[in-house]
C-alpha cells in the first residue's frame, strides 16, 4: 500500500529516504556536500525551514517545516532527491562503471539506473513538540547506533553539533517557534 503525504498547515515533516538497495551512496563528503547543496536550492524554492537533519552512509532524515500554507511533501522531496540522483549515477557512471549494472533495471521496456530507493520513503507529520524533540534526538542518535561515532556532535553531516555545541554544520539550522 503507498503511504499518502499528509500535506498540513503547520506540520513539521520527518522524511526518511534511502539509497538504491541501501547501497552507501553517502560515504563521501562529495556526494554529502550535493545532498546539503540539494537541501538549501529546494529549502528556497519550495519554502521550508530545516529543523534537523542526519545524513547516513545509506540514507537520510530530515526534519522540515514548510512555511506555505499549501504545499507538497512530494514535490519538496523530488527537489532534494533529483539533482543528487542525477549527479551521482553521472559519477558512477564515469569514475566506477563496475557499478552500473548494481544501478540498472528494467521495468517493462524501460532500462533506469537509481541512486535512490524507489518509492517517496517515510513521511511522518510531527503536530506535538514532544514527539519533536524525540525524533531530533533519534536522527541525531543514528550515527552513534550504527557505531560510526561515540557521539553524536562527532558526525560531521548532522545538525547534533548546532543543537549541542552551537556549532553550524553544514547545512544551517532554522529555529523551532515556541
Amino acid at each position: 500500500m503507498h503511504r499518502q503525504n499528509i500535506a498540513e498547515p503547520g506540520h513539521a515533516h520527518e522524511l526518511t529516504f534511502s539509497c538504491y538497495r541501501g547501497y552507501p551512496f553517502l560515504s563521501s563528503d562529495r556526494t554529502c556536500e550535493w545532498l546539503a547543496n540539494a537541501i538549501e536550492d529546494a529549502r528556497e524554492k519550495h519554502a521550508f525551514d530545516v529543523w534537523a537533519y542526519v545524513f547516513m552512509p545509506d540514507h537520510v532524515h530530515l526534519i522540515i517545516r514548510p512555511r506555505n500554507l499549501s504545499y507538497s511533501v512530494a514535490a519538496i522531496r523530488q527537489a532534494i532527491k533529483r539533482p543528487v540522483g542525477v549527479l551521482g549515477i553521472e559519477h558512477i557512471v564515469t569514475h566506477a562503471p563496475e557499478w552500473v549494472p548494481r544501478i540498472t533495471r528494467t521495468r517493462g521496456s524501460r532500462i533506469e539506473r537509481l541512486f535512490w530507493q524507489s518509492g517517496g520513503g517515510y513521511d511522518r507529520n510531527i503536530t506535538k513538540s514532544n514527539t519533536l524533540l524525540n525524533m531530533i534526538e533519534y536522527i541525531h542518535l543514528n550515527p552513534v547506533r550504527k557505531n560510526l561515532v561515540s557521539t553524536a556532535v562527532e558526525w560531521k553531516w548532522s545538525s547534533a553539533s548546532w543543537y549541542i555545541l552551537g556549532v553550524p554544520g553544514p547545512i544551517s539550522v532554522d529555529s523551532i517557534p515556541p
